[in-house]
């Protein structure tokens, strides 16, 4: 009986491993492609953050110097400086008026479906493109934001020249990019129960209460996901402020470095010093300070709400 038992588990063990095989061989391409395009420069980037490497010399071990210098290089303190302005400042102002918008978008009015296209499709226009439209407006001399300016009296804003209108003009331009947040908006909102929102109003609350007390909780999870990916991607904010000031200027950074993000320095450090090593350690401390960021958001995440929890 117990030599049929082994010989059972055998078999099993034989087919088994033969299935898990079978299904490695088919995920080999991806698991090669995952080692050799991202494992192994995870790997190159780190232990180049401990050297002094420039591309074209082999890399040549200085131990924690790279990041000793980032402590004393004011340049790398401006570039983080203005990232976490966007992070704490302007993430939230996008947040909030992508909520808003979602919220008149969940409307039922006529023509609502031609709205919802028109706010959707500036998210599938090409960034650059976008961009280039966005530095014409923001021109200084004939720029339409500054004719509209004009008509109500006020001087003209310097708002891609001055250091104090810089990153507000950022904030205000990243509002038309917001299609894909409010899209996502949109979805939670039509799974907040009718039933709750009914038992509300019977109960005398306005569209503002209805929308504190009700709303807001249900769709908690949708918010915090979308918290998340844009704290993520705001940590890497680039496009934007690299088109606007490098078609300016031809130096990208703006003025007083004022528009000079973490990861437009990190390009700098690598791309055009070479300075390589340097631009890894870099690399590291912002994986650092998205991880640290993260984690806090999931640390003090208990307002949302699941409804699994009932």
């Amino acid at each position: 009986m117990a030599v049929a038992t082994k010989s059972h588990t055998a078999r099993w063990d034989a087919g088994k491993t033969r299935s898990l095989l079978t299904g490695l061989a088919f995920i080999s391409p991806a698991i090669a492609g995952f080692l050799l395009f991202a494992a192994w420069p995870i790997f190159q980037s780190f232990y180049y953050s401990f050297t002094d490497y420039n591309i074209f010399q082999p890399p040549y071990w200085i131990g924690l110097q790279n990041y000793q210098d980032l402590v004393s290089d004011r340049v790398y303190g401006i570039a983080l400086r203005n990232t976490l302005y966007m992070v704490l400042i302007g993430l939230p102002v996008h947040l909030l008026f992508d909520f808003l918008m979602a919220l008149l978008l969940a409307t039922r009015i006529r023509g609502l479906s031609i709205y919802r296209t028109i706010f959707y499709l500036p998210s599938i226009t090409p960034v650059v493109a976008s961009t280039i439209v966005w530095l014409w407006l923001f021109n200084g001399q004939y720029g339409v934001l500054n004719e509209i300016v004009s008509l109500f009296g006020f001087s003209k804003i310097g708002w891609l020249t001055d250091p104090a209108f810089t990153k507000p003009s950022l904030i205000f331009m990243g509002m038309w990019f917001g299609g894909n947040t409010i899209l996502i908006y949109l979805a939670g909102l039509r799974d907040v129960p009718t039933s709750l929102l009914e038992a509300a109003e019977l109960d005398g609350a306005n569209a503002l209460r209805k929308t504190w007390h009700v709303t807001l909780p249900m769709i908690s999870p949708v918010i915090f996901y979308t918290l998340i990916i844009n704290v993520i991607g705001y940590f890497q904010y680039f496009t934007e402020a690299w088109v606007l000031t490098a078609t300016r200027d031809g130096a990208a950074g703006g003025p007083l470095n004022s528009m000079l993000f973490y990861a437009m320095y990190l390009y700098q450090s690598a791309f055009q010093q070479f300075k390589m090593g340097y631009a890894s350690a870099q690399a590291w401390v912002l994986f650092a300070v998205v991880l640290l960021a993260t984690g806090l958001l999931f640390r003090f995440s208990g307002w949302v709400y699941y409804r699994s929890e009932e």
